[in-house]
């Protein structure tokens, strides 16, 4: 958009001259050196021309910054449109089923049977049948 681009234009150009001319201002503590004679009173727009001079531009820059702040935020917002968050969130995984009763925080768990009542792992062996172990003869 071409209005977009020109507002971007103008607030650069605002945002370096108002850095350029905060710099170009005197401190408060700048009078009181030039009234024992360290830096020269008189300057290009007389002792009192300067302040009042760079205090209106510097408003003016200031007041320039903001506006074209305001315009590139609408503009930005106008580009990605409004959304809302809470429909966008991707459903979650659900929740772990809660430990045992008898579980402590540390214990791992063991599976979906206790291991009291869980078959054995291997059959016993009969006593013509190898058992694991065994060399075979």
């Amino acid at each position: 958009m071409i209005w977009e681009t020109v507002l971007l234009a103008v607030h650069v150009l605002a945002a370096a001259a108002l850095v350029g001319f905060v710099l170009l201002q005197h401190g408060k503590g700048a009078d009181m050196g030039a009234a024992f004679g360290s830096g020269s009173s008189g300057s290009l727009f007389g002792a009192a021309g300067s302040a009042n001079f760079l205090s209106r531009t510097t408003a003016i820059l200031a007041t320039v910054f903001f506006v074209t702040s305001l315009g590139l935020t609408y503009f930005g917002s106008m580009r990605s449109g409004p959304r809302d968050i809470m429909k966008e969130a991707t459903p979650t995984a659900p929740a772990p089923a809660p430990a045992a009763k008898d579980s402590k925080p540390g214990d791992v768990p063991q599976g979906t049977a206790p291991a009291s009542s869980a078959a054995p792992a291997t059959p016993p062996a009969k006593d013509n049948e190898s058992k694991p172990g065994d060399v075979p003869k």
